[in-house]
This record gives C-alpha cells, structure tokens and sequence, in this order.
C-alpha cells in the first residue's frame, strides 16, 4: 500500500464529502481502539472541526487511558480537535432496569453488549446535531464486509465511513505513518462492549490477519475443499459470518409493490 498517498487521498475525501454536505465538521467516538483512532486523526488532518467523544460504559480502565492519550496527543498537534466525554453507564443501568428478561444468559449479553452499542450511536447523533457535523464511522473492510463485526444502528450507524476499505493490517500500516500511539498500537482488538477482558478474536475464534487470509481466499472463488487443518476451520468461521451477517452488508428488503395491484 502507498500509505502516505492512501492516507492524502482519505483526507481529501472526507474534506471533500464536508464540504459538499455543508456541514461545518465530524464528530468521531473514541474507544482506545486503532480503528478510532485512525479515524478521527484522518478527520483532524482535514482541519475541519473534529470532536472526539468518550462515552465509558462500565469501560476497563486501559481502554480509557489508551483513548485519553491518543485524544490528548490529537489537541496538542490539532488546534481544531475537541473533545466531550459522556459516561452512559448510569444510562445503561437504568435500561437494563425497566427492559424485561434482563437476567444474565448468552441472549441476554449479546443484546445488551448491543444496546451499548446503539446507546453510543445515539450520543455521536445527537452531538452531531448540536454540532452540524457528521458521525464518522470507524470499522474496517474485514469488519463491515467481511464478517459483519459490528452493531447494526450501532457502530454500524454512521454518516460516512472513510476507512470501510482498509484491511485491518492496512488500518496499521496507516496508523503507524501517521503517529497513532503505540500503547493503541500494541493493545489487543476489543469491541469492549461486554464489561470483561474478551478480544475480539475471543469473540470470532480467529484473528485479523486469519481473517484477512480467508475473505481473500472467498473472492479467489475457493471453497472449504481447497483446505485442511486450522485453514480450514478459519475458512469456515469466515464464511459463516459473511453469510449470517449480509442483512448488516445489503441494502434494507424492501416489499415493492407490484404495478397491476396498485
């Protein structure tokens, strides 16, 4: 990859997209993580305004000191960064008090790891919205097309996504180049929306890089046949999760009425 012509040519796009919405900058939720981070430095080189938003939900003390860094590293080289934090925890704690069935189980904890999610959505809009900005997305190609890691109307909820086309190595290389710190470097990938210490590749069973791997192994046309051994088990964790996942990746069905019963 051309980093630094990558890296020019996503900081024109988002200037470009502001400029013809008309907004007056973006609003970006900053978790600790490099996917977060990439995204919101991209959005500081355009020198529109950029408001980083922390918004812990009972959040591991390491992710919030990685995002504390990396937003106070952006203030001090950016003099159009911002920033707010919104701790929802209490938010979420009244929600899980008047939803029924909120006993602990798998179904249960998926779906608030979910509400999480789409709690945060809704704070990134509604500072949008004050801020006559847009919401910048912040996941990958593996995690948007690949496997569908993400909430829908969460994470998945956002105005525009400069960096849905970047490989997570790719995600790396660019936060690397462009000074991301090392501590979010380093650190392990995490959705952080389960309140413990689970990874993502806990979550999936197989890492970026696996994953990588299979999704270009699928567009070559492969299939579990052409593998064995923990190949093959990637393979299958990959193709499983595109397939269950495509309601996030495709357009909303639509039920199109037909012409002759109108």
């Amino acid at each position: 990859m051309k980093t630094e012509k990558v890296a020019e040519y996503i900081i024109k796009w988002l200037k470009d997209y502001a400029e013809n919405a008309k907004v007056k900058g973006f609003v970006v939720g900053v978790s600790g993580g490099i996917d977060s981070a990439l995204t919101s430095t991209l959005c500081a080189k355009t020198g529109f305004p950029t408001l980083c938003v922390e918004m812990p939900i009972h959040q591991s003390p390491s992710q919030v000191t990685r995002a504390q860094e990396h937003i106070a590293q952006l203030k001090n080289n950016f003099n159009n960064v911002s920033d707010v934090r919104v701790d929802l925890t209490s938010t979420f704690e009244d929600f899980k008090n008047v939803v029924p069935n909120a006993d602990p189980s798998p179904k249960v904890d998926l779906s608030l790891a979910n509400t999480r999610a789409r709690l945060r959505m809704t704070t990134l809009y509604y500072l949008a919205g004050l801020h006559s900005s847009l919401v910048a997305g912040t996941g990958n190609k593996v995690e948007d097309f690949g496997v569908g890691f993400y909430t829908k109307y969460g994470d998945g909820g956002v105005d525009l996504s400069p960096i849905a086309d970047l490989m997570k190595s790719e995600v790396y290389e660019l936060s690397e180049f462009l000074g991301v710190p090392n501590s979010i470097q380093k650190a392990q990938p995490t959705d952080g929306l389960f309140g413990d210490s689970r990874t993502d590749e806990d979550q999936i069973g197989a890492s970026y890089d696996e994953l990588e791997w299979a999704m270009v192994m699928q567009e070559k046309g492969k299939s579990e046949d052409d593998f064995s051994g923990r190949d093959l088990e990637v393979f299958k964790i990959y193709t499983r999760l595109n397939r269950i996942n495509q309601h996030k990746m495709l357009p909303i069905p639509i039920c199109e009425i037909p012409k002759e019963i109108r």
